[in-house]
């Protein structure tokens, strides 16, 4: 099945070699170093990639295996930006490029929209997430999603230690990692950053004594969450304004560090009455 009648592309083509350079090309960017090198990253799946382009992510190139997306996929394929391109593909091909289960026929390779911490936009209360050296994608993931529901003003990732466009953490986001205000910093910059806007810091910490139901969230905070292995950094705990823990009652000391995000976040909002700023 060939897709017919598509006049929005500036190129229409159908690849069937797996020998194609931009093949080749989307299996190297499967790979961390080669996404930094060339600042494309790799989108599977059709509402991962509508969430991409409704953030403003630029498509370099756009490929969709008919015989897995399906007509609906298509039709709204057929009407994407003006200025991608659109490559059909067999299904030997897609297998290759695909890096999830749950195939559904589209792969993009787009350029992401990376901002600084002044470009953030806040309301006059904002609730911003800060993330500090986290390394497991399922976890940075998880966090994206619950930041997305929270309706967070920004996510500050502070020297992250993997790429915050990797495969797996796109698919562990639900594609949220495009939606939420991200800017990636050093934790120093972070910190002068909040406080020179009056923004309360409060860390989760497993030293603290405060409990994390206790602190104000109505005003202008932002929650910062360490990493997994070693927790929050001294940078973080010397300069916030209150040290929380979430009280543990059975024989582990501490939860995943994107359910203790979760928790509190959510104990934000609802001091907030569910509203945002």
């Amino acid at each position: 099945m060939h897709i017919a009648n598509i006049n929005t592309y500036r190129m229409i083509k159908r690849i069937t070699s797996l020998q194609n350079p931009k093949i080749k090309m989307v299996v190297k960017l499967l790979k961390s170093g080669v996404r930094k090198k060339a600042n494309l990253t790799v989108v599977e799946g059709f509402r991962e990639f509508q969430l991409a382009v409704a953030g403003g992510h630029v498509v370099e190139s756009l490929y969709v295996c008919p015989e897995i997306a399906g007509k609906e996929k298509i039709f709204f394929l057929e009407r994407a930006k003006p200025d991608s391109y659109l490559y059909e593909i067999t299904s030997d091909i897609y297998s290759k490029i695909a890096y999830r289960e749950n195939a559904d026929g589209v792969v993009a390779v787009m350029k992401p929209v990376r901002k600084n911490l002044e470009d953030i936009k806040t309301g006059a209360r904002p609730l911003i997430l800060v993330v500090e050296s986290a390394e497991k994608p399922g976890n940075i993931g998880a966090m994206l999603r619950t930041a997305d529901a929270a309706g967070v003003d920004a996510v500050i990732i502070c020297d992250p230690r993997t790429d915050i466009y990797n495969p797996n953490i796109i698919r562990a986001s639900l594609g949220s990692v495009f939606t939420n205000n991200i800017v990636i910093c050093k934790s120093e910059d972070a910190v002068s950053w909040l406080k020179e806007r009056e923004i309360k810091i409060v860390v989760t910490a497993l030293t603290a004594s405060v409990s994390y139901c206790e602190p104000d969230y109505t005003v202008p905070v932002a929650l910062a969450v360490g990493s997994e292995d070693k927790g929050i950094s001294n940078i973080w705990r010397e300069n916030s304004d209150e040290n929380i823990i979430i009280p543990m009652l059975g024989n582990v000391d501490s939860m995943n560090v994107s359910v203790s995000a979760a928790i509190v976040l959510y104990e934000a909002l609802r001091q907030r009455g569910f509203r945002k700023g």
